[in-house]
């Protein structure tokens, strides 16, 4: 398993406003972990750490494998839309995958 990203920021909120203007590098931090887990057989996935410097925390983000599917089909317009097709092509892949083994 690939170390998963870590971000660092002031404060949990600050966290939250990457997720809420859909920051592109939160966006690609989720898709590689969920692609380097395809075949994992653990139902909760590490997904990113945060690393809140002003409040001296770190939290853990996981997603539950049985929801991939969505995520990846959430995230596949802002990966086109950023014209990153080749990414495209593994999501498309791997929903293909997933959805086989359901």
């Amino acid at each position: 398993m690939k170390k998963v990203e870590e971000f660092k920021v002031n404060t949990l909120q600050d966290f939250q406003e990457l997720v809420d203007k859909k920051d592109m590098g939160v966006k690609k931090a989720v898709v590689n972990a969920i692609l380097n887990n395809l075949k994992s057989r653990r139902k909760n996935i590490h997904i990113m750490s945060v690393n809140c410097l002003k409040e001296n925390s770190i939290f853990d983000i996981t997603l539950q494998k049985e929801h991939f599917v969505d995520t990846l089909n959430e995230n596949i317009k802002y990966f086109e839309e950023a014209e990153m097709y080749e990414e495209c092509g593994k999501m498309l892949k791997a929903i293909e995958t997933l959805n086989k083994g359901r």
